[in-house]
């Protein structure tokens, strides 16, 4: 063993000693933070010996990989820097600092990683991305959210201990000089390292079980971070597996009944035409952040944290077979207003050149209405106001409120109660302008930190998911009462629908009961009771909405008026921003950026899948769909016009 040290400490003493010094910092603290993320997830975890050891060994491939990006500063200071500067204060001094931040990150990343974990069951991705770039709202949710002063606190004094233990194994590499160009044979090798790992390694090398916490596990965080920033948008062509477009054009035209409008176009453009009179009526669309289908007592829940919601279900059409295309707000927003698949990377909301879109916004304009779009934050979020704004939107955002019309706010926005009655404001001023209006509102209240005003409900602020799920519930319904006086309110349909579910995480890569969301269509007078139980996608929204009010025109949707579709018609997409998946006749067909396609059949309750053969009618039908929603956007053909 003292051989062992004194050799460890003769490889610390070379000039570029530190390197492996910092490296063996980060794979520890990698390792302790894998260690406590997999007893966290202990009971999803599929504890295999196989699972157990591919979680370490290729998560030590990830921390190396991610220590070679990460050394790259130092391993520059130690080649450039003149040797004669060795022994001296200021390298001592240089040294201890790049310590004391390195040994602070890699302690602040494991803490921010549990923080991730605990709300996505995943490690970072491209919501930790976004992060990033909306740090107003990220940094004012943290600290509303948690106790972030004692946690830095903590945190300082952790790192600045542990950097004075450090001391006595980075002092040593200051003790023998070294030749500048010996020091840049051993530099450029280093620094060789992460341009093998860039070109070579592939992330997918993760994926190694059928078990999602398994392949997460085996990740590093910083790496998952480096490439979900790198790989922000993912070509369809590139990375998936494609059949010609003719093709793919033939299979989307032969899955609906409608007729096609352009037999030479390409991908979806066909004719709607209704065969009854057209219902000028209103519509109101809430977009409920966050509202799985399972808070609900309507769908089983026990705790009574949804009453207003449920009573309007039993009064309104309840939508039970429902299901979300991803698994965040802009996927949802995407969804509703586009109606068209989840396209692989970015959502399209927050994309280039996504302007002029045939959006369902766009189609009620053509058609007479105001269509608008208002949110309680601030629409700059997510891309919301460009996005809205040129796609057939006027747009409403947090903005408009005055400050004595604020009854309370947290860092995503006002609560849901002022972001009502703002509503409530616009919709009246459309109805005094005598003009028919389609209003789609997105509420912020039932997100972390979980807070809202005290006295609405039985459940005190900032307390967890429940309370703010009850509030949320609360204010719609006090919006539906208040809108019950309202001269408009008789010729109004309120479509309520959550953008996606509370949790993506389970143990397989799709689960699809974390996709499981309600709506309730709801108008006294017009829609009777009951429950519309066949399988829906969240793009179906628009199409069926303008279906109910027997609107004729030339559609671009991929989705369908579900009130009219065949038994064969159903189906939905759910995703990731790198898995698509396709569920039709009980059998998901999962696209994945490498090329590969796997068929499951998944349990609806637990959300676990087993693998069963690819049907090749039934893959080729998911393709179509995928890839063309892809390329209609890369080449502009999903664009709108007067022509449409």
């Amino acid at each position: 063993m003292n051989k062992i040290q004194q050799n460890f400490r003769l490889i610390l003493q070379h000039r570029f000693g530190p390197v492996l010094l910092a490296t063996l910092l980060l794979c520890s603290i990698s390792l302790i933070t894998r260690i406590i993320l997999l007893i966290a997830s202990a009971s999803s975890f599929d504890w295999t010996l196989a699972n157990f050891f591919s979680v370490f060994i290729i998560g030590l491939f990830f921390d190396l990989a991610a220590a070679s990006f990460a050394v790259i500063p130092l391993v520059i200071y130690l080649w450039v820097f003149p040797s004669k500067w060795y022994g001296k204060k200021l390298n001592t001094i240089l040294l201890t600092i790049y310590f004391f931040i390195v040994v602070t990150t890699l302690i602040f990343n494991g803490i921010s990683e549990w923080f991730f974990w605990d709300e996505f069951s995943v490690r970072y991705n491209f919501i930790a991305v976004d992060y990033l770039i909306y740090t107003t709202e990220v940094i004012g949710n943290i600290r509303q959210s948690y106790p972030i002063t004692p946690i830095l606190i903590t945190l300082l004094l952790v790192s600045g201990l542990a950097t004075y233990f450090l001391r006595k194994w980075i002092n040593p590499s200051f003790s023998i000089p070294i030749k500048f160009l010996k020091r840049t044979k051993f530099a450029l090798l280093l620094l060789l390292i992460p341009v093998i790992t860039y070109f070579f390694v592939d992330h997918k090398w993760k994926e190694h079980s059928a078990n999602q916490y398994a392949n997460e596990l085996a990740g590093n965080g910083m790496y998952d971070f480096g490439f979900a920033f790198w790989n922000n948008q993912l070509d369809y062509d590139t990375f998936y597996q494609t059949i010609p477009l003719d093709k793919a054009t033939s299979i989307l035209r032969g899955e609906r009944s409608e007729k096609s409008a352009d037999t030479a176009a390409l991908g979806t453009v066909r004719e709607i035409i209704a065969t009854e009179k057209e219902n000028k009526m209103n519509v109101v669309m809430i977009s409920v952040e966050s509202l799985s289908a399972d808070f609900l007592g309507s769908f089983g829940n026990t705790q009574n944290i949804t009453p207003h919601l449920d009573s309007l279900a039993k009064k309104g059409l309840l939508f039970t077979n429902l299901y979300a295309s991803g698994t965040r707000t802009v996927r949802g927003l995407e969804a509703l207003s586009l109606c068209i698949p989840p396209t692989p990377g970015q959502s399209i909301v927050k994309r280039p050149d996504n302007k002029n879109l045939f959006t369902l916004g766009s189609v009620f304009r053509s058609k007479g209405y105001n269509s608008r779009f208002i949110y309680g934050g601030y629409g700059y979020f997510d891309n919301m106001n460009e996005f809205f704004s040129q796609n057939g939107y006027e747009v409403t955002d947090r903005n408009a409120l005055k400050p004595n019309e604020i009854t309370y706010e947290n860092t995503w926005g006002v609560a849901d109660e002022d972001l009502f009655k703002l509503a409530m404001k616009e919709i009246d001023k459309d109805y005094k302008n005598k003009k028919p209006f389609f209003t789609q509102i997105m509420t912020v209240s039932n997100h972390r930190p979980y807070t809202y005003p005290e006295g609405r409900i039985d459940i005190p602020s900032h307390t967890g998911r429940e309370g703010a799920v009850k509030y949320t519930d609360y204010a719609i319904g006090k919006f539906i009462k208040d809108a019950g006086s309202k001269p408009w309110f008789n010729n109004t349909l309120f479509v309520i629908v959550s953008d996606h579910c509370a949790s993506s995480a389970g143990k397989v890569e799709l689960p699809v009961n974390k996709y499981h969301i309600p709506m309730i269509f709801y108008a006294p007078g017009k829609i009777n009771p009951g429950k519309f139980e066949k399988l829906t996608a969240q793009i179906d929204v628009g199409p069926t909405i303008l279906g109910y009010l027997n609107f004729s025109y030339k559609s671009k949707f991929f989705g369908q008026d579900v009130f009219k579709m065949d038994e064969k018609d159903q189906r939905i997409f759910i995703s990731t921003y790198q898995s698509l998946g396709y569920l039709k006749n009980n059998k998901l067909v999962i696209l994945g950026p490498n090329k590969k396609t796997n068929t499951f059949i998944p349990d609806f309750k637990t959300g676990n899948s087993v693998a069963t053969e690819n049907e090749q009618w039934l893959t080729e039908e998911a393709i179509a769909n995928y890839q063309m929603a892809s390329e209609l956007y890369k080449r502009k053909g999903y664009q709108f016009s007067t022509k449409n």
